[in-house]
């Protein structure tokens, strides 16, 4: 069994498209100074693993259970896939996926199995 202490941070990847830009750049801000948590850039096109534009969060393992339950009541019908960061990257986007609304496929290829 894998302990909780090697999770280093989690990550939530905030889904968007060019319709949604706007209103996920206001809930990445929101979340960003209300916790005080790092955000990524706004990406405009598919980057690594993610089959949709997204932005990264990277919350602290001790602000998940602040962050993650308010994400949820306000995500605003935005698709949000979360995982830990424990440096298993396929095993983490794989196996430990939050998922909030549509389920998507993720490419995993960029992962290697070692």
């Amino acid at each position: 069994m894998t302990s909780t202490d090697q999770i280093l941070s989690y990550h939530a990847h905030i889904y968007f498209d060019d319709s949604s830009y706007d209103l996920a750049q206001k809930l990445c801000e929101e979340m960003r100074d209300l916790f005080e948590i790092k955000m990524g850039r706004m990406h405009a096109k598919p980057v690594g693993p993610h089959p949709r534009w997204s932005c990264q969060m990277t919350v602290p393992a001790d602000k998940f259970d602040q962050v993650i339950p308010w994400l949820a009541l306000n995500r605003q019908g935005l698709t949000v896939f979360t995982h830990p960061d424990t440096g298993q990257h396929l095993e983490d986007h794989r196996d430990r996926a939050i998922w909030m609304g549509e389920l998507l496929e993720l490419d995993l290829s960029i992962f290697s199995e070692d």
